[in-house]
């Protein structure tokens, strides 16, 4: 798949959360955590690919998040999923409608 890019949400020491952006909306959220020598991750797609871009874009994240990061990777798990986001939540989001009422 082309034209993907990739809006990092946080990072720790073992992983990395990423949104996947193409001609500039999101279509899908991954997990990667790095462990000794296997890195594990979630892919979340809002859209069923067709198995042959379903690949492509698995390579593509192997080679451009998971080859390029400072850890050696014996073996990449990835399970991929599709759905849809309902909800964001975060602390500040409640504070802000109990600073409002």
């Amino acid at each position: 798949m082309t034209g993907i890019t990739y809006k990092r949400q946080f990072r720790t020491p073992s992983s990395e959360t990423y949104i996947l952006v193409r001609d500039g909306r999101s279509f899908g959220r991954l997990d990667l955590h790095f462990g000794g020598s296997e890195v594990c991750g979630t892919l979340v797609l809002d859209q069923v690919l067709a198995d042959k871009d379903l690949v492509e874009l698995i390579e593509q994240i192997d080679e451009d998040l998971v080859l390029s990061a400072d850890t050696a990777r014996d073996d990449l798990q990835l399970t991929v999923f599709k759905g849809e986001e309902i909800l964001f939540y975060t602390d500040d989001l409640q504070q802000d409608e109990v600073d409002s009422d």
